[in-house]
């Protein structure tokens, strides 16, 4: 390829070819566009536009910190993002153009966080609301891009306003709800002002969750933390009536929707799914699942509808048989580990906070899960052979899992004193060697039926945070947090070389040929080490800003990719110590990262939950 021997201040972007991640924690974060064909949510720092039958997917880049809301007009033609900065700051909304996919404009005057967004009916006017730091409610016009005026959201002795909803017909009335407050306001364009009632509910107090509003304006339904609904009167501003009286819905309702044929879709904190009516909201039809409900969106009338929960699932339900189709789902904690099979990359496995799953590379599909409660996973390898999947676990474990079936094959119990920290099998499928939180490297002899511990070395005196082995298994390399590199003869189970340096080690590979090792860590130098005596060959400056989490080294040694608190994909020559492209993508601290065998695609995990496919740049 030609940009091998471009110059050296050219940095090719790389291409992303798909993302597995959905933030769920977003309030209403999961929407339907009104084609019936898209969804759109928010990942970390991007927003994401994914359609329903190709599975194609487009992003909006744009926001500098994570995504906390997003709005689609009635017609379908704009996108509104709001997002969450540091104290002080402005916080962007970002007004999208849906049909090209780009920036229209960025709308700044709120500080800290946007709450909430919403359109107006005929795509007039965009209201937001600002977090608990900001307060004020704005109404922008769309036309003119700017600030038609503001107000404060709610009032003194009351809580912060957290959700917004415009009226389904008029321009000029909105709703905001939040912890003690429900106001309707009403748009003065000529005097540039907004005028809010304040809705008198009586002796209830009750924090608003979520809110929405009838199709023909006469009443909006408001779920609170309580666990019931509120029915209000946008006219009269009085409460109508509240439901339901006796069992009301576990950990509030999270998500509410109306319905064109009457009824509501409530979803719960303990993701419980219910259809219910007027004035009972007794549940009609219900279903359990997995997380807290965040969004339910209608796919057109609401003969179909999509929910997202908190623990990152989007599930499709059809309205009439109300049975729950799980479409996508991903890690809802950092991503700790990533590993494909020897010589295939049709597949790949990642560990999560307590579970491991297998994924199919093309679909993006989960084809397993490994669960195990309140443990934390730190590091998994899948043995040469394919049998096993082999796990580090915090309480000290190492667990190993058929990968077809999930099912648990041996257990090494207290493998490690303050956890298992990292993980590496041997080629011959007859050794495992693992690295604990207290500094120790453990060579297992692992047969049909028995684990044996051969050898105990105790050299470092940190958590062990990176094994990698020789090919002819007579040799492997630990990197620790201790700031050193440990070379270790694993035929007479003995040290060969140290390496030490004034840097806390994150990740270590060997060069195909092995005679050299590279390592990386927190002083973000990347450094080439000679394995025969341990002497530093170069060092490159790895990164601006962050520490290294993660590298690897492709089969010919010829490119090699790096990641990490920087946020960035690194695609480096080995020889020249040049890089050659840079992914933008991540908006969390990248942990790990793996180039397929074959070198079609770098994946690469973060702490946010996600995983991103790379198209590999250049070709094998």
């Amino acid at each position: 390829m030609d940009s091998q021997t471009s110059p050296a201040t050219e940095v090719a972007e790389l291409e992303l070819e798909a993302v597995i991640g959905f933030n769920g924690h977003v309030p209403s974060g999961l929407k339907c566009h009104p084609d019936q064909e898209h969804l759109i949510y928010p990942l970390g720092y991007t927003v994401l536009i994914q359609s329903l039958n190709t599975k194609e997917q487009n992003f909006l880049h744009g926001h500098g910190n994570n995504v906390s809301c997003v709005a689609i007009s009635k017609s379908g033609n704009y996108l509104a993002s709001g997002q969450v900065t540091f104290m002080g700051f402005k916080a962007d909304i970002i007004l999208w153009n849906y049909k090209k996919r780009e920036l229209i404009a960025r709308l700044s005057l709120h500080k800290g966080k946007i709450e909430a967004l919403a359109f107006s009916p005929n795509d007039l006017y965009l209201v937001s609301l600002g977090g608990p730091d900001d307060g004020s409610v704005v109404v922008w016009s769309i036309d003119k891009r700017e600030a038609i005026c503001g107000s404060p959201a709610a009032g003194l002795n009351v809580g912060n306003a957290t959700t917004v909803i415009f009226s389904r017909g008029q321009d000029e009335i909105f709703v905001t709800a939040g912890n003690g407050t429900i106001r309707v306001w009403e748009l003065d364009l000529q005097n540039r002002k907004i005028w809010p009632t304040e809705c008198q509910t009586g002796q209830m107090k009750r924090i608003v969750m979520s809110v929405t509003m009838s199709d023909d304006d006469s009443f909006f339904y408001l779920g609170t933390t309580t666990g019931d609904v509120l029915k209000m009167n946008p006219r009269t501003k009085l409460l109508a009536e509240t439901g339901p009286l006796k069992d009301k819905f576990s950990l509030g309702v999270s998500a509410i929707k109306y319905l064109k044929m009457g009824g509501l879709l409530l979803g719960s904190g303990a993701g419980l799914l219910v259809f219910c009516k007027s004035p009972s909201y007794k549940a009609i039809r219900k279903i359990q699942l997995q997380g807290c409900i965040t969004s339910i969106t209608l796919r057109g009338e609401g003969h179909q509808f999509f929910v997202g929960t908190e623990e990152s699932h989007i599930y499709r339900v059809n309205f009439t048989d109300f049975k729950e189709t799980l479409i996508a789902t991903c890690h809802f904690e950092a991503v700790q580990d990533i590993i494909f099979p020897f010589g295939t990359d049709e597949l790949f496995a990642t560990c999560a906070k307590t579970d491991i799953r297998v994924w199919h590379t093309q679909s993006n599909r989960e084809l397993l899960r490994i669960t195990v409660p309140n443990m934390t996973c730190h590091s998994i390898d899948l043995m040469r052979d394919g049998k096993s999947i082999i796990s580090a676990w915090d309480d000290g474990r190492i667990r190993a899992f058929a990968p077809e079936t999930g099912r648990l094959l041996y257990v090494i119990n207290s493998a490690h004193r303050i956890g298992v920290t990292a993980i590496a099998t041997t080629s011959d499928c007859k050794r495992v060697i693992s690295g604990g939180g207290e500094g120790e490297v453990r060579v297992w002899q692992i047969s049909c039926q028995a684990q044996k511990l051969e050898e105990a070395l105790k050299e470092h005196k940190s958590s062990v945070s990176c094994i990698k082995v020789k090919k002819n298994n007579e040799e492997c390399v630990t990197a620790s947090r201790d700031g050193t590199c440990i070379i270790w003869d694993l035929v007479h189970l003995r040290r060969n070389q140290m390496i030490l340096t004034n840097t806390l080690f994150q990740c270590v590979c060997y060069h195909p040929e092995e005679f050299q090792i590279i390592t990386s860590g927190t002083d973000r130098k990347i450094a080439y080490w000679e394995v025969f005596d341990g002497s530093v060959i170069r060092e490159l400056e790895g990164s601006l800003s962050g520490a290294i989490n993660g590298m690897d080294i492709t089969e010919e040694g010829v490119h090699f990719v790096t990641g990490g608190d920087d946020h960035l994909v690194k695609v480096w020559d080995y020889n020249e110590g040049e890089v050659t492209h840079v992914g933008v993508g991540h908006s969390g601290n990248i942990t790990r990262m793996r180039i397929s065998p074959g070198n079609k695609y770098i994946i690469s995990v973060s702490a946010d939950g996600a995983i991103l496919r790379w198209k590999y740049p250049y070709t094998s």
